[in-house]
């Protein structure tokens, strides 16, 4: 699930790029606009990490989502409290917060499942041990 999320991510930033170029995100702060061109290479990262299995994937997740939710909430916010049921959308706003809330919610056990024995504070031991 994460990767496919994170792909999907790719894919929606590259497309705005290549259809609104730098200025694709002018209806949000700079700092905004900076995060969501950033995360067209965070996504992709995210997903490799994943998809190779290594224990840093999951914490990396967990805070690009954290920024990526915040940042389109702190967009959308005003428009959500005047028109609420216009974010009741399969597209926006709530796949990325619905998304958000999974990766921060499964962040911490699927990082400790990625770890040896699942426990990420055990002493990883040698070969010459196990024998």
């Amino acid at each position: 699930m994460y990767a496919v999320g994170f792909l999907e991510g790719t894919a929606a930033h590259g497309y705005f790029l290549v259809t609104g170029g730098l200025d694709a995100y002018n209806y949000a702060p700079m700092l905004v606009q900076l995060l969501f061109h950033v995360l067209l290479l965070l996504d992709p990262l995210v997903a490799l990490l994943i998809i190779r299995a290594r224990p840093v994937g999951p914490l990396l997740a967990a805070a690009v989502m954290l920024a990526d939710t915040a940042g389109n909430w702190s967009v959308a916010w005003s428009q959500v409290m005047t028109h609420p049921t216009t974010f009741l959308l399969p597209i926006g706003l709530l796949p990325i917060t619905l998304f958000g809330i999974f990766v921060l919610g499964t962040a911490l056990p699927f990082r400790r499942a990625l770890t040896s024995g699942g426990d990420v504070d055990a002493p990883v031991s040698s070969p010459a041990e196990a024998g």
